[in-house]
């Protein structure tokens, strides 16, 4: 965990580390849509409204249109959010957004089932948007303070919000965003853990470890499906349009 120590500059000040936090917490709509349906959630720009609800703007992106629809038809049957506002949908093509198919939403819904309030009270410090995958969320925060304040900080709030809080990700606080992007937030869920699979049973090696058939054995579906998975994923990884600038 040594990596986690904050450094200090010539002035005294204390600098700062980039994490992303895998979060669950109680009563999140997000977090129960992506744990019913195989689709993503981005989230984008969240604030209170007069009524004090709170109203957020998210990309929900899938690999089929079928997906955008269960998932829509999910969230606005949901007694944890209020009203669903539902724009257009979009093919993403090689821009860095998972999936094969997006809709943006705008969502109405209580902050209680919310914890970006108690993140930023904690000084934890929204830096990109939020992913939510497979019943996680993914949130990448800027945070000061050495490796002892930032564990209290999280047990505290691990403590008031009863969420289950990990670190999947560090960086230095002077790390530009090409260093901090990772390709593979462009996968889905079933492109990632495929990719995975793939990579640590050496299926790219020469020769290779393993065949297609049992790679698709060991995640339970078919060859066709797993070589499409596959596919895909190798070429968004792959895909240079796909530079961030």
């Amino acid at each position: 965990m040594s990596s986690t120590n904050s450094t200090t500059t010539t002035t005294g000040a204390t600098a700062g580390t980039r994490l992303t936090l895998e979060i669950w917490h109680p009563d999140c709509w997000g977090l129960q849509a992506t744990e019913a349906v195989d689709a993503g959630l981005l989230v984008h720009t969240v604030h209170r409204t007069l009524d004090e609800t709170v109203k957020g703007h998210f990309t929900v992106y899938a690999d089929t249109t079928a997906r955008l629809d269960e998932f829509v038809a999910f969230v606005d049957d949901s007694p944890l959010t209020y009203s669903t506002v539902e724009l257009g949908q979009r093919t993403t093509g090689t821009a860095p957004t998972p999936g094969n198919v997006t809709r943006e939403l705008f969502v109405d819904y209580d902050p209680e089932h919310s914890i970006s309030d108690t993140l930023v009270s904690h000084e934890f410090i929204h830096d990109a948007s939020v992913r939510v995958e497979a019943g996680a969320e993914h949130w990448p925060v800027f945070v000061a303070g050495d490796r002892v304040e930032v564990r209290d900080r999280l047990d505290t709030i691990r403590a008031e919000t009863d969420a289950e809080i990990s670190i999947s990700r560090i960086a230095p606080a002077d790390a530009d965003s090409t260093e901090r992007f990772d390709r593979t937030d462009r996968l889905t869920p079933r492109q990632r853990a495929a990719f995975d699979l793939a990579c640590e049973r050496n299926y790219y090696a020469w020769p290779r470890e393993t065949s297609t058939r049992e790679l698709a054995a060991e995640l339970g579906v078919s060859k066709t499906t797993l070589l499409e998975h596959l596919r895909t994923a190798e070429a968004k990884l792959l895909n240079p349009d796909g530079e961030l600038d």
